[in-house]
This record gives structure tokens, sequence and C-alpha cells, in this order.
């Protein structure tokens, strides 16, 4: 049985059928941007093991340490021991689960707005809401580097779909103008912190826009849940901005430590993507021990606000003793960061993969990101810092950084 199987995956390996794509990573090979996953073989954490070498771990979404968090995981078997480990079905059929409704009550109580919609995925959260929002008589004004998510939900959406240049807010009112006498409804879209620069988005400013021209405002806030605003309520709350803010995007695969995306707003919005969102009509609803999870990481962020302390004091460390060093971690020619997400910039898509491999024959787990995720010529290590890294274990980081990157002379 097992010869058979490994023969079928031969002759079905050579198949001319995909051979375009065979193509395509032989490319990525010659690049030097060919990559293998990493594995995971323990808990998520500051330290950690992939691919069996113990690693210190700047490469994780695990801002606040919840991955792993007692917590989550007594409220994760408990739930499990009480309603089983699966729903059973989409929401709209039979897989609504009371632990479904709590936990979207808990993240509308969390953000003050009226009611808010769960989501298998951040992903599927932002292309199913601006995919069924708009339609083809629309026009979805969105920053350049915005998330691809949002790019695929406008694209999805049919709508009129203008880009402008990031961050420039005096572009965005420019575009606004062009179309604010052509019929159809205008939504601006923006990341609330933008993924591979780790800015903050200009909330405010577009929002002033939305209100001066009658546009939705909407705000992908995935990397700011967490992480910025008050008990980590996001960019919105950040710029004060909930009362005036359409849609609200959030994550729970990052800063809550588990798995889903979330929109936030008023009743009608989300009554709406209850009837019109298709990842949520055709999904199966998440299982309950994930809600449980993250009903209890919304109650870690409202009672101990020392973690965020915590992870914008090591943020602030690490990006000084970096720049000290002298690396580029934005500010030159990338939007320089404001938050944890700590990009080393390299430029050359192979020098920044071989220095990430570099580093974790060391012992240090920062990813390398090249095109077509990033531009060409804008590769860099993006490195994430969390609140439960320790000094030690930065100072260690920032060694091998440093020395690695000397002895590649990618450090004068």
């Amino acid at each position: 049985m097992s010869t058979g199987t490994n023969h079928s995956a031969t002759t079905l390996s050579k198949r001319p059928q995909l051979a375009h794509l065979t193509a395509q990573l032989d490319d990525l090979r010659a690049r030097g941007t060919y990559f293998k996953l990493r594995v995971l073989d323990d808990a998520q954490g500051p330290v950690c093991h992939y691919d069996g070498r113990e690693v210190i771990n700047l490469a994780s979404n695990n801002y606040l340490g919840l991955c792993d968090h007692p917590k989550l995981r007594e409220a994760a078997v408990a739930a499990i021991e009480k309603y089983g480990v699966g729903s059973g079905a989409v929401r709209t059929i039979a897989g609504t689960m009371r632990i479904h409704m709590e936990l979207e009550e808990k993240i509308a109580r969390f953000k003050g707005v009226e009611a808010c919609v769960v989501f298998q995925s951040g992903f599927t959260a932002n292309a199913g809401t601006v995919s069924s929002i708009l339609g083809k008589d629309d026009f979805i004004l969105s920053d350049e580097l915005n998330h691809a998510s949002i790019i695929d939900g406008a694209r999805l959406s049919r709508a009129k779909i203008k880009v402008f240049r990031h961050k420039d807010v005096a572009h965005a009112e420019e575009l606004l103008k062009e179309i604010q006498h052509e019929p159809g409804r205008k939504l601006v879209i923006t990341d609330g912190v933008f993924s591979m620069d780790g800015d903050i988005g200009p909330v405010g400013a577009l929002a002033d826009l939305c209100e001066k021209y009658g546009a939705i405002m909407m705000v992908d806030d995935a990397h700011a849940s967490g992480v910025l605003g008050r008990n980590g309520r996001g960019s919105v709350d950040h710029f004060g901005c909930t009362q005036r803010v359409d849609v609200q995007v959030g994550t729970l695969s990052k800063a809550i430590g588990a798995l889903g995306g979330y929109v936030c707003g008023s009743r009608d919005l989300i009554d709406y993507l209850y009837h019109r969102a298709r990842p949520f009509l055709f999904s199966t609803s998440h299982p309950p021990s994930v809600a449980a999870s993250c009903i209890a990481a919304f109650d870690i962020l409202e009672n101990e606000p020392e973690r965020i302390e915590r992870l914008w004091a090591n943020t602030k460390y690490f990006q000084e003793q970096l720049a000290l060093a002298g690396f580029d971690i934005g500010g030159r020619t990338t939007p320089k960061s404001e938050t944890p997400i700590t990009p080393i910039i390299i430029g050359d898509g192979r020098k920044t993969m071989d220095y990430s491999r570099a580093l974790f024959e060391q012992g240090l787990m920062a990813t390398g990101i090249a095109f077509p995720t990033v531009p060409e010529g804008k590769a860099r290590v993006r490195c994430i810092m969390t609140s439960e890294h320790t000094r030690a274990q930065i100072d260690k980081a920032l060694e091998m950084l440093t020395s690695t990157a000397k002895r590649m002379e990618l450090l004068g």
C-alpha cells in the first residue's frame, strides 16, 4: 500500500499539466528566495524549538504571550468538556453556539460599539466584508500598502478601486474630490498598523476626510489589536475615532493568542454581514475551545495592562539598540516603524534570505521577507517583539543579529 502511494505521487509530480508551477519554483530557487516551512515543535513562546533547534523567537505575532497562557488553556479545556470539539455546522444553519454569541458580545463591549461578528480568520473578515458591502457602482480608496485581504476583498466587490500613496491623506482627498459627484458609495480603507513596516495609519485624518465627503470609513486593526489604544483596543481607540469609524476589523490570531477575525460596527452592519458575507455563510463556525480562549484573552487585556507596558518597553529598547548598531530599521528608504514590528532592511532578496537562514543556524528565528510580499529592493528580516521576551534574551538576539550581519558584510 505504501509503495503504491509513493509511486502514484511520483507519477503525478511528473505530469506536464502543472509544469509552469515547477518553472516558477525553479525561478524562486535561482533568485535565492525559495523557502521551506519551519516546523514548531512545542508551544509558541519567546524561546521555542523549530525543526528541533532551540531558538530565540522574533518571528511570531504572539505580542502579549497569550498563545500559551494558563487561563486560555483552562478556558479551552473547560469548553471542550462542556461543548465538545466542534460546532458541526455553519453559523446560519445549526452552528451558532451560545459561546459564539458571548464572544461577539464581549468584543463589542470591549470596542465600545453596538455589535460584532466573528469570522474564521482576519483575512476572511476583511475580504468578506469589503466584497459584501459594496458593488460594481461603488468606489474603494485604499492605501497602497494595505493588507492582501483588503486588496482581494476590493477585487471581489467589483467596485472601482483607487489607490492612494502610502499614508498620504492629501492624495486620498484628491481622489475623493475626483469622484465626489459620481454615483455610488465611497469607502476609504487603511490598515491601523502596516504589517511589513510597522508604521501607524493616519486613522484620525482619514476619518476627517470621510466625514467631509460622506464616505464610509474602514480600518483593519489586525496588528493594532492588543497593542495600541486603551488596554489594546486598537488604532481606532488610539486616535479617539470609535464613533467615526464605520467598520473596524480585528484579529483573534495575533495578540489575542488564538484564531479568527472579527468586524465591529453598527447593529445593522453586523446583521447585514450575517446575511451576506460569504465566508461567514459558507464556513463552519469556530470550535468552542477557540471561542472560550478568546473570551479569556479579552479578560486578560482588561485586567493585565502591564503586559502591554512590557511590550512597549521591550520594543523601545530593542529598536534603540538596533539603530545604535547601524541597522536600517525603517525611515531611510521605507516607512519608520512605530510599533513592535521591526523590519531590518537589507534590500536584496537573496542576501535577506541568506541572512535569515544564518541567524537560524545561530539560534535566532527572524523571518526573511522578499518580493512579492514586499517590493523589489526592499527585502527585510522582520522582527516582532513581545511582552514576554526577557532583557537577557533580547541582548542575546541583538548580539546574534549584529555579529552575523558583520560577518556577512551587511553591516559596517
